[in-house]
């Protein structure tokens, strides 16, 4: 029998960043510990993983029409953005689709993978920085470089003896530095999690009720050597073998090495993963990587890494210095990459039913 399913956790150490945005770093209050716990969304993960996927085949994202309507007072309105639909591009084949453009038939796919947001391992173990920072934008050290521009409460522009005699007779000053608004970080363990659907991963229904495309996008696709096939689901259109197997090289690299890189040009962490773990069960991925309550110490969790839930674990060297005993190995990273292509090679995409 075929496992239709891979699930994966990764364990990732922050260090005092921001990876989501949303008034400082975005999080989420945790009631049983009362604790605001900082997280990424599972949109950033996908959207990331979908970057790192396309950088390792040198392939741009498939093009979306952005849509705008004039409304009657002159304003203008966003509307539903366009997908291609079509999965001969990889981000839309691996990250699914949704198009319900007027006088025309909804098509819409589900992407055959599912993430999770990345949070803590704990949330004793993660989280927001309690002391916040201030930060300025500062070009106060060559003030004849750096023009200032007054204007008064009629939006007049004033002249610089105005300027200077404004400033002598009110005893103000004009600095050239802004103060930025407060940024909390995010420092600690997380993990995130994907589920991948083999079933669906390569292939796309030609279902007419419920239609994932086009009558006119299933002919396209026959002609250029996608496969008709059967999956659990019904009939189906698969992608040709070769494609098929430069994805899932790039799937297993992309899930392994994706980072977040967004909001990050002055709040950079390596973000250094310390360990995955691969399998076919969820409950057994959630006890490889999990922690556990202090007895010892009140209000402390430690983090675990068990090498007997049956899960496949691969551990790097930057893990021993925060979990003791936890055996991290040089080449880790590429073990785990392999293991994920050779169970994505293995599945019989082909063949699904037998």
């Amino acid at each position: 029998m075929m496992n239709n399913f891979i699930y994966l956790r990764g364990l990732r150490r922050a260090e005092h960043t921001v990876f989501c945005v949303q008034d400082g770093q975005k999080s989420y209050y945790d009631a049983q510990f009362g604790i605001y716990c900082a997280y990424s969304s599972g949109q950033q993960v996908k959207r990331s993983i979908l970057d790192s996927i396309l950088g390792y085949m040198g392939e741009e994202q498939a093009p979306i029409t952005f849509n705008y309507e004039i409304t009657k007072d002159k304003g203008i309105s966003n509307k539903e953005p366009w997908s291609p639909c079509d999965p001969i591009y990889t981000d839309q084949l691996l990250g699914g689709w949704m198009k319900a453009q007027k006088d025309e038939t909804p098509v819409k796919r589900r992407s055959p993978f599912s993430f999770s947001a990345m949070r803590p391992l704990h949330p004793l173990l993660g989280g927001l920085e309690r002391q916040k920072e201030n930060l300025t934008f500062d070009r106060s050290s060559n003030p004849e470089l750096h023009p200032v521009i007054v204007k008064n409460y009629t939006g007049e522009e004033l002249s610089k003896q105005e300027i200077t005699d404004f400033l002598s007779d009110n005893k103000r000053t004009l600095p050239r530095r802004n103060w930025i608004a407060d940024i909390t970080r995010a420092s600690g363990l997380f993990i995130f999690d994907i589920a991948i659907d083999l079933r669906t991963l390569f292939c796309v229904s030609t279902n007419v009720h419920e239609p994932e495309l086009t009558a006119a996008k299933i002919e396209d696709l026959s002609t250029k050597g996608w496969i008709k096939n059967k999956n659990s689901f019904g009939e189906c259109l698969l992608c040709p073998k070769e494609k098929r197997e430069k994805i899932i090289s790039a799937i297993a690299n992309g899930l392994i090495n994706w980072r977040i890189t967004s909001n990050q040009s002055r709040t950079f962490s390596l973000m250094e993963t310390l360990a995955v773990a691969i399998s076919d069960n969820a409950n057994k991925l959630a006890a490889s990587i999990r922690a556990e309550l202090n007895e010892e110490r009140e209000r402390s969790a430690i983090p675990v890494i068990d090498r007997n839930t049956g899960s496949d674990l691969f551990i790097t060297l930057p893990c021993n210095g925060y979990i003791a005993g936890a055996g991290g190995e040089l080449n880790a990273l590429e073990m785990a990459e392999n293991k994920l292509k050779e169970i994505m090679l293995a599945f019989d995409y082909e063949h699904q039913l037998n």
